[in-house]
């Protein structure tokens, strides 16, 4: 190409170029404000979502409080209040050494294992 003709084409590609900026600007923001709405739904969705959860911890609480479990243990399975000679109390001596003879046991099976 001459420099006559690239002088001649100077003015198209000014104005093509700046046709092209427009549009990326354009697409730009149309870009910028979809975005803007995906967010605001997954907002939307998020604070739904948290009251949903809210709701259920609440409904679990009332569900599982002691008393409406043992209303419903009293009438559904006919269950009764313990009474104070019911309780069995296990008490016991607790051995706190061991004797040599067991000692000589399990280090033989001990030794076996490894």
């Amino acid at each position: 190409m001459s420099s006559e003709n690239f002088r001649q084409l100077k003015p198209f590609f000014s104005i093509l170029l700046i046709i092209f900026t427009l549009f990326s600007i354009v697409f730009l923001q149309m870009e910028e404000r979809r975005m803007g709405y995906s967010v605001l739904k997954l907002t939307r969705e998020h604070k739904k979502v948290l009251e949903e959860r809210r709701v259920k911890e609440i409904a679990l609480a009332k569900i599982t409080r002691p008393q409406l479990l043992e209303h419903v243990a009293q009438q559904k399975f006919t269950l009764k209040k313990v009474q104070a000679n019911q309780i069995i109390h296990l008490t016991g001596v607790v051995e706190s050494t061991v004797s040599k003879d067991t000692e000589k046991v399990v280090s033989k099976v001990a030794k076996k294992d490894l």
